[in-house]
């Protein structure tokens, strides 16, 4: 049996996940995410989760040889990243056929979602991969897919499949440590639940502000579709979500969600 690996490294974390054949779409038979800075703790989970996959007979050098048949990667976070990935997906242990990996790219056409970007290879591959994730699961509606990570974007999908673009602004995290920085007296807050009502102290004044910049952004970005729902996904979708007005509902990782649809569309 060979399995899929699916690899989502972002500007903060890496993600991964293995789906056995024929899984429903976020079915993973393992996951693993790591901050960039515990990446090294990446390629000892993904060779012990490769190890009890079960497939062929081990090899020489104790590897699951043909446990992994294919992977797909979408990397934004830059060429060294890139490759130090590539790097460890060449351990002997793993036994991955160098003929195997696939950097997953923005294309014109792809699993059933067309690329309408000015330039479709700008669009970035976590977007695309997003949107074609979104569509997957809600085919045939006019769907906004929302990733919140580092940055916030938010895309619009139409019913037929047609990325028609979308909106990046800075994420929940890097709005709240902007005011940190740049003024002389507002403090560092952590995310946490959205106040009810008029915040009446600073922490709980700038979570509100901020969440409701990235809740009004989604909700102008569904109107403006004529949506009928959204998807919400990312690290600070928790937080995001309860303040969002539109119908939504939160899928966690979205961009790995469209890799195995690009997979199980080959």
């Amino acid at each position: 049996m060979n399995y899929d690996l699916l690899i989502d490294a972002g500007n903060t974390r890496i993600k991964w996940a293995l789906a056995a054949p024929g899984a429903a779409l976020g079915d993973w038979h393992a996951q693993g995410a790591h901050m960039h800075a515990d990446a090294a703790d990446l390629p000892p989970a993904l060779a012990e989760a490769v190890s009890r996959l079960g497939c062929d007979p081990m090899g020489d050098t104790g590897s699951a040889v043909g446990a992994i048949g294919r992977v797909l990667i979408a990397n934004v976070a830059g060429q060294a990243v890139r490759d130090m990935l590539a790097g460890w997906l060449a351990a002997p242990q793993l036994g991955i056929s160098p003929q195997a990996i696939e950097w997953f790219a923005s294309v014109p056409l792809r699993a059933g979602v067309r690329n309408a970007y000015r330039n479709p290879a700008q669009l970035g591959c976590d977007r695309f991969a997003a949107a074609i994730g979104a569509h997957a699961l809600a085919p045939g509606k006019a769907i906004v897919v929302a990733n919140c990570g580092t940055a916030t974007t938010i895309d619009a999908i139409t019913a037929d499949g047609t990325f028609l673009g979308g909106m990046i602004l800075p994420g929940l995290g890097l709005m709240a440590s902007s005011l940190a920085k740049n003024t002389a007296q507002l403090p560092q807050i952590k995310p946490g639940k959205l106040p009810e009502g008029f915040a009446n102290n600073t922490d709980d004044a700038i979570l509100t502000g901020c969440l409701a910049a990235q809740a009004g952004a989604v909700e102008r970005a569904f109107e403006l579709h004529q949506a009928v729902e959204c998807i919400i996904s990312g690290g600070a979708a928790p937080y995001i979500a309860p303040a969002v007005p539109v119908p939504h509902r939160h899928v966690e990782n979205i961009v790995m969600i469209g890799l195995h649809a690009v997979l199980r569309s080959a």
